[in-house]
């Protein structure tokens, strides 16, 4: 649709479904380049745009507006950066089974699946001790034990389905620039490109903006954890040799290194080192580099090129004490942050999407108001136990791999011996990983 096809009021262009708002589109409703400043006045719950309004276009944000397709609620995304700058994030994550069968369940994962990696087994070690233990396929009876997916598969597949969901609206580039949460809905004011500017209102505000979410920041919401003592190198390679599909935890006193298969047989690194040895890493050239990481690597995949630039980011846990506030909830990393180790991140926003999705239509069916706190308190009670259990899962095994204390190295061995020949507790641990403990979203039920 374009406005030179179908005239529309300024009012309306934000809650006509299926419509991406554009600079252009909404200057040439309104005739003018913003619109006019307006003060804020007592809401109206029977006179909303949406019923639902997500800020953060990410995976997360997205998988939820997607997720909530066929719902009955109207539903905005308003994301900040442009589709092809939300792209372009050269990153790539592990996609656990839980997180392919959400994707599966809102109807994308058929148009994802050929350019992702299956990890056909997972490997993991403790510096040079001899013992490994392997998962593999077989010992769950499933096609993989998870995927491995870049940034940019995810989200244009994402961002296309979005277009054809009828109840959606994507505000892309706009920024949010006061919110003003009030007993019966949220009043957002919007800006674009050219200080063009809008008022929306919603029954329900859903912060998808990050761990440094200014949504979470200014509804006063604490979050507890701790920045950790190392930081995460990530870089993409290519070995002379196949990589056969394999991922590899490799834990070693500084902490633990990771690569993930990706297709074209390219491997994602995720080296976690002390923030001194991180910044030293950072500041070497590409030659220098690949000698560094070589040593890390080894030779099993023969000769490795660098494809693109080596990075570094921190790592934090964080968690927040609550996920909701009346007319407020929070996903993914706006709520939550857990060590790198087992590449659970993202896996835990997407299944609070998909948990958040399924009380939201639930409470709409039942003709309850879903901004109010009594149904999001229930998202609150399903996810919380589960992301601390992540979060708690992640940090031990960080502080028990990456030391040299003898008692700890006797007690992490002996736990990879379990792990290899006691199968409950390997069947344990891999349900864990994969995302298949917990309680199962209607969205995986297919």
């Amino acid at each position: 649709m374009t406005l030179k096809q179908h005239p529309v009021m300024i009012s309306s262009i934000a809650s006509e479904p299926g419509v991406k708002a554009t600079v252009s589109q909404i200057g040439a409703a309104s005739g003018q380049g913003h619109y006019p400043e307006t003060q804020s006045s007592a809401f109206d719950p029977n006179q909303v745009d949406y019923d639902l309004v997500i800020v953060g276009g990410g995976i997360v944000g997205l998988t939820l507006a997607c997720g909530l397709n066929h719902s009955g609620l109207r539903v905005a995304l308003v994301e900040a950066k442009t589709e092809s700058a939300a792209v372009a994030r050269g990153q790539a994550y592990h996609i656990n089974l839980l997180s392919s069968r959400i994707f599966q369940g809102i109807g994308v994962w058929d148009q994802m699946r050929p350019n992702v990696n299956p990890i056909a087994q997972i490997q993991l070690s403790d510096a040079n001790y001899p013992g490994i233990v392997q998962f593999v396929q077989q010992d769950l009876q499933t096609e993989a034990l998870g995927y491995v997916a870049e940034h940019r598969v995810l989200l244009e597949v994402l961002q296309n389905f979005l277009s054809l969901c009828a109840n959606v609206t994507y505000l892309c580039p706009v920024e949010v620039v006061k919110t003003d949460i009030q007993p019966d809905g949220v009043e957002l004011e919007l800006k674009q490109a050219g200080d063009v500017r809008r008022r929306v209102r919603t029954k329900l505000l859903v912060a998808a903006d990050g761990a440094r979410s200014p949504i979470r920041q200014q509804a006063g919401i604490r979050t507890y954890g701790w920045q950790y003592w190392q930081s995460c190198v990530v870089a993409l390679i290519k070995p002379a040799q196949p990589h056969h599909n394999i991922a590899y935890e490799r834990f070693q006193p500084d902490g633990p290194f990771a690569i993930l298969p990706l297709p074209n047989n390219l491997c994602r690194i995720v080296w976690t080192v002390p923030k001194a040895e991180a910044a030293a890493i950072a500041a070497l050239d590409q030659d220098q580099f690949l000698a560094k990481l070589k040593q890390r690597y080894g030779d099993q995949m023969g000769e490795l090129s660098l494809v693109g630039d080596h990075s570094v980011f921190p790592v934090q846990l964080m968690h927040s004490d609550r996920y909701s506030l009346p007319r407020l909830s929070l996903i993914g990393d706006a709520a939550h942050c857990c060590h790198p180790v087992g590449g659970q991140g993202v896996n835990l926003g997407i299944r609070d999407t998909a948990a958040l999705a399924q009380v939201l239509q639930q409470a709409h069916q039942q003709g309850q108001d879903i901004g109010d706190l009594a149904v999001l308190r229930r998202y609150e009670r399903w996810r919380t136990p589960e992301n601390l259990t992540i979060l708690g899962f992640t940090d031990l095994l960080d502080r028990i791999f990456s030391n040299t204390l003898l008692p700890l190295v006797i007690l992490r061995r002996l736990g990879l011996w379990g792990l290899q020949t006691i199968r409950p507790l390997k069947l344990t641990a891999l349900k864990l990983m994969t995302g298949l403990s917990g309680r199962i979203p209607d969205l995986a039920r297919h």
